[in-house]
């Protein structure tokens, strides 16, 4: 892909905590790679960093301005998982200090489905096809 390809990234906005949550999601990943990081010129955070976990780009930053709103469970990261253990682990890590809105179980449509909101708001969808 060059600069001029369109593309679709994800975006993740932060208040303060973009750093702690990329460094957090590319270490649950073998891929997992911080690509670049581009700080606040007053060192108040990061203005944009794009990182990559599980083949998939993604692009965060901290917001200068506080917002009245945060992450929804209405927009999610949706994981394939190779196998059961993969799934517990990221489960596990995820779910600690976060929300679980599914627990680890089976659904009818997945035999081995979660959805949890981390520590930090953002929502994923684990399944195990």
């Amino acid at each position: 892909m060059t600069d001029t390809d369109t593309a679709v990234t994800p975006f993740l906005m932060f208040e303060g905590a973009a750093t702690e949550a990329m460094n957090f999601y590319v270490s649950l990943f073998d891929d997992g790679e911080i690509l670049s990081v581009t700080p606040h010129g007053d060192g108040s955070g990061v203005q944009l960093a794009e990182f990559r976990v599980a083949g998939q780009r993604l692009l965060c930053s901290d917001s200068a301005v506080h917002h009245g709103f945060s992450f929804t469970p209405s927009l999610s990261l949706f994981v394939r998982c190779r196998d059961e253990a993969e799934q517990s682990r990221l489960h596990k890590a995820l779910a600690e200090g976060g929300r679980e809105l599914m627990p680890l179980g089976d659904y009818g449509f997945s035999t081995r489905f979660a959805w949890v909101n981390d520590r930090f708001g953002v929502s994923w969808q684990l399944n195990l096809p």
